[in-house]
């Protein structure tokens, strides 16, 4: 038997017997396809087959089934599947990808699943159809599904997000599933062990030190505070949201839960930190604008926005976009987020706008991904402005603009790992300077280029790490350093792959 894939016999005999005497054993089954085969899974629809995806993963690649893959035995009752999930595409925002408990049949199960929509739901599937049990918004990319009695809980990197009562099905295999959607699955685990007491959620304001400001901005950032000075504010609707982050004067807004914002994009004034408070805090719908609202003008109006911090925050299905930051707004932070499935950007910096640090984001499911000068003919506000530095981002099947770029000088970019971009990497154009050093870029057509589209900019590739598909850099010129206005040390950029993956996102800091 494969040293990766076990099933433990006498925990097997023990649940066939009686399911209430304490397990020999905790884990029951368990894959991590190293072994380069899907030996006892059994598929329904879908093209499986184990690729390699930075490591050997389980991958369904078509977007027009709806497919399942099986294992293990119809007599577990009590226990937590858990897979590291990666979806790649969507057939549409309704599809989704996930696990399942308790498989009866391929029509009859419970389900963990993401939508394409950037959900997290709780289902419960019987006769083919889906019932919603709950549903939650949460970055993350393990999902555990824990059955135990009538209690179903989901979980998103260790953390609850969901939870029902349902007795329709008392056992049943596992399995991972795949409804009109391309996903790769990695790591599977069974196991029978209880899981931790979990804190009662709570909307009451949390204390100090579970909402407040995480490290300091390295880059172009450095000196931004947010509403550091200013009271603390604890906010679960978004009329409080909204209210929060266009009252004057400094403020830290915490934020709890999942906030639906109608469609649009809500100003964000002076000195505020917006922080999440835990890994499933996040804002639906709506976007943040941190600027004044767009003229022509060329020289920065009085009261341009500034001194913002983002941190800690999912962002899913924007009707604009997700960020945006304009006209001249100046140090601003947006660290350690979780943005997919927006409309338009999910970062924007455009406007005349500077001193801008984008740092430990994790974006995906989205193509237009993070635009820096919005037009080829705006040089007259953004020349000598648009100064950003992009590090230690992941850049997860994000097709283009990672960024594109125009005008900024210097734009540096460094220490992100680039996962699967099929367009561009780095696009550097517009008489635009980027430095792009110290990235990890896997299967990336264009990882960094001055020659896109329009007008060519400059940049200099220094010490990246191209594997996988990649191609070759195609840059010129020369640029100013970004040593010459800010200290910064480089990782080794052969660790950066699981240094990112480690840190970036919510719940992380």
């Amino acid at each position: 038997m494969a040293k990766n894939r076990w099933i433990i016999i006498a925990a097997v005999v023990l649940l066939s017997a009686v399911a209430t005497v304490p397990a020999y054993a905790d884990t029951l089954f368990g894959d991590n396809f190293d072994d380069g085969n899907a030996t006892g899974w059994s598929t329904n629809g879908g093209s499986w087959s184990v690729v390699t995806d930075g490591s050997p993963a389980y991958r369904q690649s078509s977007t027009s089934a709806n497919a399942r893959s099986l294992a293990g035995v119809t007599s577990w009752t009590d226990y937590t599947v858990s897979a590291r999930v990666r979806p790649i595409a969507f057939g549409a925002s309704n599809r989704t990808v996930g696990i399942a408990a308790r498989v009866r049949s391929s029509g009859e199960y419970y389900a963990l699943v993401i939508t394409g929509g950037g959900a997290i739901q709780l289902q419960r599937v019987s006769g083919g159809a889906a019932t919603v049990l709950a549903t939650a918004v949460a970055g993350g990319s393990t999902l555990a599904l824990t059955v135990r009695g009538s209690a179903l809980t989901g979980s998103v990197d260790g953390v609850p997000v969901v939870q029902a009562v349902d007795s329709a099905f008392a056992s049943g295999r596992i399995g991972l599933l795949a409804s009109y959607a391309s996903v790769s699955f990695d790591d599977v685990l069974v196991d029978t062990a209880a899981p931790e007491p979990q804190p009662t959620p709570t909307t009451s304001p949390p204390p100090p030190g579970e909402c407040r400001v995480a490290g300091t901005p390295a880059g172009f950032a450095a000196g931004t505070t947010g509403g550091a000075g200013g009271p603390t504010v604890a906010v679960d609707t978004a009329a409080e949201l909204l209210a929060a982050i266009a009252t004057s004067g400094p403020l830290t807004v915490c934020v709890s839960g999942t906030i639906v914002l109608p469609a649009g994009m809500y100003d964000v004034t002076s000195d505020k930190s917006i922080l999440g408070v835990g890994a499933t805090a996040g804002i639906t719908g709506g976007g943040f604008n941190i600027g004044l609202p767009v003229s022509e003008v060329t020289t920065p109006p009085a009261g341009v926005v500034h001194n913002v911090i983002v941190q800690n925050l999912s962002f899913r299905n924007a009707g604009d976009d997700s960020i945006n930051v304009q006209m001249f707004s100046h140090h601003v932070w947006l660290d350690h987020n979780d943005l997919a499935q927006g409309y338009d950007g999910l970062i924007d910096i455009k406007r005349g706008s500077s001193l801008v640090t984008v740092s430990w984001n994790h974006t995906h499911q989205h193509t237009k991904n993070m635009l820096l000068g919005h037009d080829d003919n705006n040089g007259a506000q953004d020349t000598g402005r648009l100064k950003v530095t992009y590090h230690h981002n992941w850049f997860d099947a994000t097709p283009q603009r990672n960024p594109r770029v125009r005008f900024g000088e210097p734009v540096h970019v460094y220490n992100n790992y680039y996962f699967y971009n099929t367009d561009t990497g780095v696009a550097c154009q517009n008489t635009a300077g980027c430095v792009v050093e110290g990235n990890y870029f896997e299967d990336v057509e264009e990882p960094i280029t001055n020659t896109y589209a329009g007008p060519a900019g400059r940049c200099v590739a220094r010490n990246n790490v191209f594997v996988g598909e990649s191609g070759a850099p195609v840059c010129s010129g020369t640029v100013q350093e970004p040593s010459t206005y800010y200290s910064y040390t480089l990782d080794d950029p052969n660790t950066v792959k699981s240094v990112v993956t480690a840190g970036a996102g919510v719940g992380r800091i």
